[in-house]
């Protein structure tokens, strides 16, 4: 999964019309590299449907303060611009959690 490198690129990638996951995480947090056993695997299985990008909250704190990004690892789901996902705690996600969010999420966005 690719990292964001710049607010510049935060903001072109939430406006692109593929819904655009973007996990906050940091290196130091335990929930987050829980994670990493995964995340590559739920992003093949949405290759197509979705696109999923990286924001370190340690490069980003303004970014996390303002989206209300109080806990990680955090989904928040773009799509034009607009946030049509919210999956934003800071609890330990399971891969089921995961799935489950991005199914209900794709299933809103179908029957706009």
């Amino acid at each position: 999964m690719e990292q964001v490198q710049s607010m510049d690129e935060f903001f072109t990638l939430a406006r692109e019309q593929t819904p655009t996951v973007m996990l906050f995480s940091a290196g130091w947090c335990p929930d987050c590299r829980y994670l990493d056993v995964f995340i590559d695997d739920v992003v093949n299985d949405y290759e197509g449907r979705m696109r999923f990008f990286k924001v370190d909250r340690d490069q980003f704190p303004e970014l996390c303060e303002t989206l209300d990004i109080l806990g990680i690892p955090s989904f928040v789901v773009y799509r034009g611009g607009e946030v049509v996902g919210r999956f934003v705690n800071g609890k330990r996600k399971t891969r089921q959690e995961v799935e489950d969010f991005l199914n209900g999420v794709l299933e809103r966005l179908n029957q706009a």
